[in-house]
């Protein structure tokens, strides 16, 4: 068994090798296919992206929701990057990375030279120190934004939000200027990818004092940042900050001239919010805007009919019906859990919502990833078994409250409303009284079911940030939140061992199980479907790179 423990580590460490290699015969290769397409070479400019929600905020620790990803990526880095197009890890910040035998211990090999964009030095001292602010935030307010951080780290030096598992973060140091060395309390299955996520991008040190970063405030729902997040996010990527007109709804970032990368062919970015999906169309077909994310469906033929060019990523997400079981004890109830998933008709929900590609999920997980069960309990469409186990329960005349998110377009949900709708009246044909709950997407509706649970039922998914079981499974159902109201000690405790195992088979063989056991004795909220989101560009928009991720970088865009 130790020996395989040793095997997996040192593969995993050389994963970033591998993929350094990868990234390098990649970019040659695009480079290659933009200079064929006119894009090669091509610089300056301003691209105008529409997106489908303003940003919450600028510094992505306390940031969970891909449209404040998408601007936060191009103006921070991580210690370990992806493979442009892929999941695959490849070296970001760190050229190297070295797991020690046990899988406790990360070495890593800093690159040389690189600078904040205030001119800082970019070194192990920063890492560690990044590290650290992480593990030593104070105040439920902060922590209770830091979901990445709670999901993947478990807890705090002191534990006063959400988290209130023991730390797997120990201490970090600076073993020289270019060497940090991360010291864990447990091995862990999501690293060395989980180090890619965009909330664990390195920001200034100096910059996070200055603007006293670390204060986060709420008042009733509302939580309020510093001018850190909200005025000089300072990250190492290719862009740099410039603006925020909240009036306008619109971002401004300008090139990086000192990127360490490569770097930026365009002048700026402006990142435009267009809520409505439609009005991002029209936008597009005016030129006001070079492109945007996340097309309906019904749209793909027409837009490339007109000469825009369309591309759908791979699916990599999961819609699902989250269940509260705190405000309404019928929920607490499994049968009516089960009830609630026999009634819903996900099939026709594929078929007339949703673009060609996307599939039914039979549990939370996408089937290519390791960990996939092929003997879950289905819940296959029965509105008659619905109102059986609804009856069994004592629950015929059930009234839910549901809330479903305006103001925002995902890449498992192209229409909110649409998918509320068609869920709401499954589950009215089974005899559920249903009480639709309408809330804007940030600053109300991530709150009220995230933080506040105060639903019964509510529509929300997850794109992978990784690939590794555990960023779906841990992630959802590691540990209490709000968001489902159920404190299972078993089932934590059953992901925590999932995450902890070394070896290969066996790691994925606890998903497995994990699997079959959510989806029949558990059953915490129901898998609806998996979706490849698409977007749009102009045809004098090239270099752009689709991820299963959703995690592209405009480094590599031009606008002809």
């Amino acid at each position: 068994m130790l020996q395989m423990r040793v095997a997996r580590v040192r593969r995993i460490a050389l994963i970033g090798l591998a993929g350094a290699l990868a990234l390098s015969m990649s970019a040659c290769a695009e480079s290659k296919r933009d200079d064929a397409a006119g894009g090669g070479g091509k610089t300056g400019g301003t691209l105008v992206f529409g997106t489908a929600a303003v940003p919450k905020l600028f510094d992505p620790l306390f940031n969970d929701e891909g449209e404040t990803d998408r601007i936060t990526r191009q103006m921070y880095d991580t210690l370990v990057a992806f493979k442009e197009g892929t999941s695959e890890p490849t070296p970001g910040l760190a050229e190297k990375w070295t797991p020690s035998p046990d899988g406790k211990s990360w070495t890593f090999d800093l690159r040389k030279g690189v600078k904040f964009h205030d001119g800082t030095p970019f070194n192990a001292t920063a890492v560690c120190f990044n590290f650290d602010r992480w593990f030593n935030m104070t105040g439920a307010a902060a922590q209770s934004q830091m979901i990445y951080y709670g999901d993947v780290f478990e807890g705090f030096k002191k534990n006063e939000g959400d988290a209130s598992g023991e730390p797997v973060y120990k201490n970090c140091e600076v073993k020289d200027e270019n060497t940090a060395v991360l010291n864990l309390n447990k091995y862990k299955g999501a690293f060395p990818a989980a180090f890619g996520l965009g909330s664990f991008a390195m920001s200034s040190p100096e910059a996070l004092k200055k603007y006293d970063a670390d204060k986060v405030t709420q008042s009733g729902e509302a939580f309020a940042y510093s001018s850190y997040a909200n005025e000089h996010p300072t990250g190492t990527g290719a862009f740099k900050f410039e603006s925020y007109d909240k009036t306008a709804k619109t971002v401004t970032l300008v090139r990086n001239d000192d990127y360490w990368g490569e770097k930026a062919k365009l002048d700026k970015i402006v990142f435009k919010t267009i809520s409505d999906e439609n009005a991002r169309k029209q936008e597009l077909r005016a030129k006001t805007i070079d492109g945007y994310d996340l097309v309906s469906p019904q749209d793909y033929q027409a837009l490339k009919t007109d000469g825009f060019t369309v591309t759908p990523r791979p699916p990599f997400n999961l819609l699902y019906l989250g269940i509260n079981q705190k405000n309404n004890p019928a929920l607490k109830d499994l049968k009516v859990r089960q009830a609630l998933a026999y009634a819903l008709d996900r099939e026709a929900l594929v078929k007339t919502k949703m673009p060609e590609g996307a599939t039914v999920a039979k549990e939370f997980q996408p089937e290519t990833l390791a960990g996939y069960a092929k003997d879950v309990q289905e819940y296959p469409h029965d509105v008659n078994k619905a109102k059986q186990l609804l009856a069994e329960a004592g629950q015929s005349n059930l009234t839910l409250n549901f809330y479903w998110p305006t103001e925002v377009t995902r890449p498992y949900m192209p229409n909110p409303q649409e998918i509320a709708s068609a869920l709401a009246d499954n589950l009215k044909q089974a005899g559920i009284t249903v009480n639709l709950v309408p809330r804007p997407w940030n600053g109300g509706y991530k709150d009220d079911v995230q933080k506040l649970g105060k639903h019964d039922l509510h529509i929300i998914g997850w794109n992978a940030d990784y690939a590794d079981a555990g960023n779906f499974l841990g992630t959802f159902f590691g540990r209490a939140k709000p968001e489902f109201g159920f404190d299972n000690p078993e089932l934590f405790s059953q992901l925590s061992k999932a995450d902890g195992t070394v070896d290969p088979a066996a790691h994925t063989a606890a998903y497995e199980q994990a699997n079959r056991d959510i989806m029949s004795k558990y059953l915490p909220a129901v898998p609806i479907l998996s979706s490849p989101p698409a977007y749009v560009t102009a045809s004098t928009i090239k270099g752009m790179v689709p991820s299963p991720l959703n995690n592209e970088h405009f480094n590599t865009v031009s606008k002809g």
